[in-house]
């Protein structure tokens, strides 16, 4: 499992840019960077839509403002769920990573299997991401949500 100190894998992702498929890698998105990464279980779920995601479009700029390059959110799911769901939150200063396969996510060793209701999903989580290292790391249990929020991250900047 990923822990400080950590590097990321290097995968690629999905993300819709003006409209087009695009395949980001990893260290095209956080090297030489400073990024604070949140990932939810599911684009449309209701804690993810009531809460993670909105927690991180009210207070990005003060997030940003902190130093950060970007806040990035990543998902399994497929990049044009990502893009429609990060429009009806108005999330346009949220870079939405789409991780279909779970690659990235069962590399990092943050992945559930949620049977019927899902299939492999990611935890809850958020993490600062310094030129590719993780320098700090909140991992929520199963069901909940108490140390990935925005203002956690925030406070912790």
């Amino acid at each position: 499992m990923i822990s400080i100190g950590s590097s990321l894998p290097e995968v690629s992702f999905g993300r819709l840019v003006d409209g087009e498929m695009t395949n980001p890698h990893t260290n095209a998105i956080f090297g030489d960077k400073k990024v604070v990464v949140f990932a939810v279980p599911g684009a449309f779920t209701p804690t993810c839509s009531a809460a993670h995601l909105p927690g991180y479009v009210t207070i990005g700029d003060k997030i940003k403002a902190k130093g950060i390059d970007d806040i990035v959110c990543i998902s399994v799911n497929d990049a044009f769920v990502l893009e429609a769901w990060k429009q009806t939150q108005n999330a346009e200063h949220i870079t939405m990573l789409a991780d279909g396969n779970a690659t990235f996510t069962k590399n990092i060793g943050l992945d559930m299997d949620t049977g019927d209701f899902g299939g492999t999903r990611s935890l809850r989580y958020s993490m600062l991401v310094e030129d590719g290292v993780v320098t700090k790391l909140n991992i929520e249990d199963p069901g909940r949500f108490e140390v990935s929020d925005a203002q956690t991250m925030l406070d912790s900047l």
